[in-house]
Formats: structure tokens, sequence, C-alpha cells
């Protein structure tokens, strides 16, 4: 679990793409608001189509659509680099959880 007001940073390389701020901890899933940045308007289509693959119960396609984003961007704790998480983003809410194991690179 993290904390309460954690900033969390979801990066593309060096490029910050937003930000979040866990407003509901909890485990395994956490709850905060997503601050995008400009760069995200390049990766929202993804986060859109993953959600709407979700909702439709579409897991296989989903799986693909999710390869795209856990292969372009990395999730930052407020400790660095997590190994491996699962992001959704809908509207001004994100929803993830993570592996806390050390970062692969």
């Amino acid at each position: 679990m993290t904390d309460l007001h954690a900033e969390w940073r979801l990066l593309s390389g060096s490029t910050l793409i937003g930000t979040i701020t866990v407003d509901e901890p909890g485990m395994p899933w956490q709850h905060g608001r997503f601050f995008p940045e400009p760069a995200f308007s390049q990766f929202k289509p993804w986060f859109d189509e993953a959600n709407a693959l979700v909702e439709a119960e579409e897991f296989e396609r989903f799986d693909a659509v999710y390869d795209l984003i856990e292969g372009a961007l990395t999730l930052e704790s407020p400790s660095g680099p997590v190994a491996a998480f699962l992001l959704h983003i809908g509207r001004e809410r994100a929803w993830f959880r993570w592996d806390e194991g050390p970062a692969t690179s």
C-alpha cells in the first residue's frame, strides 16, 4: 500500500507524461487524481482502448493493447521505478497496482 497523497510519476523515457496523487490508498489497488502533461495526449488512446476492452471483458485484446502501454511507459513510486504495473487512466482518475520488486532493465 502507498501513503495518502503520495505522488507517482508516469514517464516515457525521461519525459513526464503525468502524475498521480493517491487519494484512496488500498491493496491491491491505489486510486488517485491524474494530472496529465501535454505528452499524455500521445498515449491517451491506448488507455481509452484498454478501458473499453476491460469493460467489454475482451481480456485477450486487452493484453495486446496493454503491452503497448507497458512497453512505452514507466511508473515511478515516490521511492523510484517499479518492476511492473497495471495502470488504468480514465478522465481525471487513475487506478493502479504494482510489483514492489526491483525495476528490470
